[in-house]
């Protein structure tokens, strides 16, 4: 995934896109929205990815501002552990 291609990204979490939007249903473990927020964290598996995930999820932020806290919580509601917080604030070097 090496540099900031962030389609595989934006895809991934494009399956979480209702409760981004909308705020609901809540993402399970296991459903579709989850299962991309654990594809990312299998990508993430390299600092220089780690870094180009976390670039493309603040891309993402900053497009869809109104949404971010949604964005930064799929995380804990899917269980997983990127290895950095979702914050706009975040610095991803």
């Amino acid at each position: 995934m090496a540099g900031r291609n962030c389609t595989t990204v934006t895809t991934l979490v494009s399956s979480c896109s209702s409760f981004i939007e909308h705020g609901f249903p809540d993402p399970m473990p296991g459903s579709p929205c989850c299962e991309g927020v654990n594809s990312l964290n299998v990508i993430a598996d390299t600092t220089e990815n780690k870094q180009s995930v976390c670039s493309c999820l603040m891309d993402l932020i900053s497009t869809y501002n109104t949404n971010a806290t949604a964005i930064a919580t799929l995380p804990g509601f899917c269980g997983v552990a990127l290895g950095f917080v979702i914050d706009p604030n975040t610095d991803c070097s």
